[in-house]
Order: C-alpha cells, then sequence, then structure tokens
C-alpha cells in the first residue's frame, strides 16, 4: 500500500496529472485575440473610418455649395448673385477709330457710341450696364454659353462708329468658344459628381475595396471641377491681357474676386475629400477587416481586453499554487 502511494506521489512531482482532471488547452491561438474577433464592438473599432467619412461627406457639401454659387452667377437680378462674374469689361473710355459726324457726347465715350460702359460675364449669360445705373440687362442663359465681345460690340456700335480691333481676333474666338464649351461641360459634371459623393461616401465603411472604387469616383469629380476652373482661370487672364495688349482702345478688363474664390474653394474641397478616401484604403479600420479579423482598430473596446488578462491572471496563480507541495492534494489509492 505504502508503495502504491510512492508511485502515485511521484507521478504527480514528475508533472503527470492523475486520469479525471482536466487540464489547459495547447491551442496555439491567442487567447487576446479571440477574445477581440469575438466580442469586439464593430462599431466602435470602426469609429474613426467613420469620422473621416463624414467630414469627406461635408467636404464634399461644402464643394457642391460652392460651385452652385459659382454656376448661377451673373443669371439673378439679386445683387449677390449679379456680382458674381468671372470676367468685366470696362468699356466707359474706349476710343473709337471713327466716329460719325452726327455723334452727341454723352457720361461716357461708350454711351455716345451706342456700347454700355460695361460688360460682365457668367457661365450661362453676359449682362451690361452703365457706371451711374449698374446692370441695365442681362442676356438669357444659355446651355454652352461663351462670350463673343466682337458680335455684341459691333451690334450695338452706331450706324458709322468702327473700333480697330486685334489682328488675331479670329483665334483668340475660337479658343475662346472651346473652352467655354468644355468648361460648361465640366462644371455640370463636377457639380453632379459631387453631389452624389456625399450620400455614397458611407459605403466606404464598409471595405476598402469600396474605398478604391469611390476613389476613382471623387477623383475624376475633382478632376473635372479642377480643370473646369483652370480654364475658366486661363480665359480670364487671355482676356484680361489681350485688353491690355491694346492701348489705342483703352479697354479695361478685371475677373471677378467673388466668382474665384467661390470656384477655387469648390475646388479645394474636392481635392481634400479626394485625398481623404485615398488614405482610407491603407488606413482605418473597415467592418470587413474587424469582422475578419485582417486588422485590427486602435479603437477598438479596450474594455473587453483587459476584462479577458484579468480573467487570464486568475488561473495562471492557480497553476502556480497548485505547484507547491504543502497545497498539493495527495492522492491516495486504496488497494482491496
Amino acid at each position: 500500500m505504502e508503495s502504491h502511494e510512492r508511485n502515485a506521489s511521484e507521478k504527480e512531482y514528475d508533472g503527470e496529472k492523475p486520469s479525471g482532471t482536466i487540464g489547459q488547452s495547447n491551442s496555439s491561438e491567442d487567447p487576446i485575440t479571440a477574445a477581440q474577433t469575438s466580442n469586439v464592438n464593430v462599431k466602435l473599432a470602426t469609429l474613426t473610418r467613420k469620422k473621416w467619412i463624414m467630414t469627406s461627406s461635408i467636404f464634399f457639401a461644402i464643394s457642391v455649395i460652392f460651385l452652385i454659387l459659382s454656376i448661377i452667377g451673373n443669371t439673378s437680378k439679386k445683387r449677390f448673385i449679379r456680382s458674381t462674374y468671372f470676367l468685366k469689361l470696362d468699356l466707359a473710355n474706349i476710343i473709337p477709330a471713327s466716329t460719325p459726324g452726327d455723334i452727341v457726347l454723352v457720361n461716357s465715350l461708350a454711351r455716345s457710341l451706342g456700347l454700355h460702359d460695361f460688360y460682365q460675364v457668367g457661365i450661362w449669360n453676359f449682362c451690361e450696364g452703365y457706371s451711374n445705373e449698374g446692370v441695365t440687362n442681362c442676356s438669357k442663359p444659355k446651355a454652352r454659353y461663351w462670350f463673343n465681345p466682337i458680335e455684341i460690340l459691333l451690334q450695338e456700335l452706331l450706324s458709322g462708329a468702327t473700333i480697330a480691333l486685334p489682328a488675331d481676333i479670329n483665334k483668340i474666338l475660337d479658343l475662346l468658344k472651346l473652352a467655354s464649351n468644355v468648361m460648361f461641360c465640366f462644371f455640370l459634371a463636377g457639380v453632379c459628381m459631387n453631389f452624389v459623393s456625399i450620400f455614397v461616401a458611407p459605403i466606404t465603411l464598409y471595405s476598402r475595396w469600396w474605398s478604391l472604387l469611390f476613389s476613382i469616383w471623387t477623383f475624376l469629380a475633382a478632376l473635372l471641377t479642377t480643370v473646369a476652373t483652370l480654364i475658366v482661370t486661363a480665359m480670364s487672364i487671355i482676356f484680361v491681357k489681350v485688353a491690355a495688349s491694346q492701348p489705342g482702345l483703352n479697354i479695361g478688363a478685371k475677373i471677378g474676386k467673388q466668382f474665384f474664390a467661390f470656384m477655387w474653394t469648390a475646388s479645394a474641397f474636392s481635392i481634400l475629400g479626394l485625398l481623404i478616401h485615398l488614405c482610407l484604403m491603407c488606413c482605418c479600420a473597415s467592418r470587413r477587416d474587424i469582422i475578419t479579423g485582417r486588422k485590427k482598430s486602435k479603437s477598438i473596446n479596450h474594455d473587453v481586453v483587459a476584462e479577458e488578462k484579468k480573467r487570464q491572471a486568475l488561473p495562471n496563480f492557480k497553476n502556480f499554487a497548485e505547484n507547491i507541495p504543502k497545497f498539493r492534494k495527495k492522492n491516495t489509492i486504496e488497494v482491496s
């Protein structure tokens, strides 16, 4: 009997467990990782990504607002809208090449020749007026409108009056017509795509593949908006330089600061929205990343992980205590 007790005791000291004892699993899976995958709050884990998506939607909304303000500029009688134009020609002090014999001098040379003091140009139409009266008339808004100053001036000049025109004016007008048509189409496409982006952006919360596709979409939207902005900028600069290169005409030209502020602000926020979604392709865990365990978010529920660590610490202490001889229960084997 004593020999049997001795053998059982030796087995315990050798690390062997008696039959009926339940041992710990030897699974190689990290228990903390398993707890994170099964118990993590997906909404909390994707919170950072969600915040950036919401920020991008706000940027797209701002872009749409300023694009609309740019597009509808010069089309309404309201002063704020009427003052939104991308180019203004000042003909108040124009010097004609010849004048009719019965010309009557009025407030300005332009009015004496049958012209208006200024012409301001928007995307849809142009407006004309006098320095002391403001805008007196606007043309009917027209899709793919392009401003032909020569045609307008020749129609309004009094019979017998002429003005000297640049030699290469026809080439400039052909280029202006093409640029105006492209600009008009790009602006409308840009505002529509940015508007759609406001509501489609949340789909990128679910997967990085959606971020890739949406980034292509936002790239096209930002590209169209920026190219249209560059075209308007180039057109306005060309007009100003052509007017300045003809000192004999004494025509003034200036760009509309309000229009350009709206236009470039819209382009900037469209580009910022694009940059956010380019970053989301490689940063911030998506719902699919969390559910499949491919990526762990820094915003994961740390309370769950801490509780899991605490729960695992107790069995480890118990196992340590059981290895001490005075706490170990001796197994006795009765021999019949």
